[in-house]
């Protein structure tokens, strides 16, 4: 099979799996499972959803490419609408755009990417959708998140060149091992964002200052690693990196502006401020979680 056939002429079955948070899962099933039952009897496409009591979970949707293209719209375009009812209440003036986020084996990443960024550039100009590659693997996974944001037309013509791209990848040169795939674990401790508040509205402008609280957990005093016990470290450490290399990193894959303050006095918290669109908070937040959850996971009890 070669991949490199016309739009819509991909007479191949695909699977896209999409990492949703609760609330976005929430509005892709509806009330009493109406509105996903939906999608897959226009689309044609299979979507499953990955069950357990975590704050993230995933979305598998598989079919023939054209079935695959109907859900993936119709879910992009259930994600503007709630946007629209958001701020049908609201007296924001720009509308936030549309973000998915797709779970991409990390083999495939560099195809992607292409030599010095041209492949990904392509596909921004040609779409007009944003895409950002995460640099990390997802938490215990070969593979990494592509955020995708904008309209749910740019959004659409851009999973349709990705999934081109992966296929020629599939076709050329299969990747060697198999992918380990990211399943989303249930929120444990640290409480990562306790005491979140909202500055302004979200919405509102082309601005928005978020102000998270990050909360240390009380936590062992030393971790198991291999034979030997050390001290814990710090979880903010995790998120600074070594001379803020990994902050640095947050803030240019996300596009927000980020401010880790001091801990008062007899405190254990740190406040982290993210300030940009609310797509650049959303992504920051994200990036964020995922370090913390990274670290968390790698840790072991006494």
């Amino acid at each position: 099979m070669d991949p490199k056939v016309t739009e819509g002429g991909l007479n191949v079955t695909l699977t896209i799996r999409l990492l949703m948070h609760g609330k976005e899962v929430g509005s892709i099933i509806g009330k009493k499972g109406e509105t996903v039952k939906k999608m897959r009897e226009e689309s044609g496409a299979r979507i499953n959803i990955s069950e357990g009591n975590c704050p993230e979970r995933i979305v598998t949707i598989t079919g023939p490419t054209d079935a695959i293209f109907k859900a993936f719209a119709m879910i992009a375009f259930k994600f503007e609408e709630d946007i629209d009812n958001s701020m049908s209440n609201s007296t924001a003036t720009s509308k936030p755009p549309v973000t998915l986020r797709l779970v991409v084996p990390a083999s495939q990443c560099g195809s992607l990417i292409g030599k010095g960024g041209s492949k990904i550039k392509e596909i921004r100009e040609s779409t007009g959708a944003q895409v950002q590659v995460a640099g990390d693997m997802l938490p215990n996974s070969t593979e990494r998140a592509v955020t995708i944001s904008g309209m749910p037309d740019a959004i659409i013509q851009c999973v349709k060149q990705i999934c081109v791209v992966m296929l020629e990848v599939e076709y050329k040169s299969p990747p060697k091992g198999a992918t380990i795939p990211y399943r989303p674990k249930p929120a444990s401790a640290p409480v990562i964002f306790a005491g979140g508040q909202v500055r302004a509205d979200p919405l509102s402008a082309s601005a928005a200052n978020l102000s998270l609280l990050l909360q240390h957990q009380p936590l062992p005093a030393y971790a198991i690693q291999g034979q030997y016990a050390i001290p814990h470290p710090d979880l903010i450490g995790c998120i600074i990196g070594r001379q803020g290399s990994k902050i640095n990193e947050i803030r240019q894959m996300s596009g927000a502006q980020i401010k880790i303050a001091n801990a008062a006095e007899g405190s254990t918290e740190r406040q982290i401020t993210i300030t940009g669109s609310p797509a650049n908070i959303s992504l920051a937040q994200y990036l964020i979680n995922a370090r913390l959850t990274s670290e968390v996971s790698g840790m072991g009890t006494l």
